[in-house]
């Protein structure tokens, strides 16, 4: 009886081994042509990425070397002499100690353009007003305004004297220190022209033949304008008439 039990025992182990070794699954073989097929598409896709990158690269290499070589040509075509040194140039110049004015001599040829003529001129800091020289002064009326007609010896004392006209901008007094009257004179304004400078002043018409120079130019025409250098004279030259420059 006992040997029995043992035989079905023994009997049912081996049957239930079998059962469960036929359950389990075998592991499948590996396929080598589908990893070779995978493989070689992953390389191709590489190679793909790489050759769009390089292509890339390329193309901003080559617009790196346009610039670089237009800039080369920029350099090229400066001429640079080594003998010439560099300067500094400060951004603001220093201000002028005469402030904007020019420097007149003691005496200068001025021009005046409605006399068409230049005249030996002395600079006198010590007259206020300017005057010319002229002669056969008479007053008369225009328009209901006062005009004047005047003589002015325009080439020297040894030619024929000229005459001109002009409106009379006002009378003034001007009282000499050797006598007590007060001498009262026509003011023109005129146009004036010292080398390349021009300025316009007043002009009073009186008789300078006593004196040496037909035109003085006093403090208030220089004052806004010019500084006088008594040590120089003729500083800026002569204009020429227009008939003088013609013939």
């Amino acid at each position: 009886m006992l040997k029995q039990i043992f035989c079905i025992a023994a009997i049912t182990t081996l049957a239930g081994c079998a059962s469960t070794n036929q359950t389990e699954k075998l592991p499948q073989p590996i396929d080598a042509a589908a990893l070779e097929i995978s493989l070689a598409k992953q390389q191709a896709d590489l190679v793909a990425v790489i050759d769009e990158n390089t292509q890339k690269q390329a193309a901003s290499n080559t617009v790196l070397s346009t610039q670089l070589k237009a800039l080369e040509t920029q350099i090229a075509q400066i001429k640079i002499d080594p003998k010439e040194t560099v300067v500094p140039v400060a951004l603001e110049c220093p201000p002028s100690p005469l402030g904007g004015k020019f420097i007149l001599g003691a005496t200068e040829n001025v021009y005046i353009d409605e006399i068409k003529a230049s005249f030996k001129t002395r600079i006198d800091t010590g007259a206020e007003s300017s005057s010319l020289d002229a002669r056969n002064i008479i007053l008369f009326e225009r328009d209901g305004k006062q005009w004047v007609r005047f003589d002015v010896f325009t080439q020297g004392s040894d030619a024929p004297a000229e005459t001109f006209e002009s409106r009379v901008e006002r009378f003034v007094r001007i009282k000499q220190e050797a006598d007590e009257k007060s001498d009262r004179r026509p003011v023109i304004h005129a146009h004036l022209q010292i080398g390349k400078y021009k300025a316009e002043t007043d002009l009073n018409l009186v008789d300078r033949s006593h004196l040496d120079f037909p035109l003085l130019l006093g403090r208030k025409f220089m004052q806004d304008i010019a500084i006088v250098d008594v040590g120089q004279t003729f500083i800026h030259g002569k204009k020429q008439a227009p008939a003088a420059i013609n013939k």
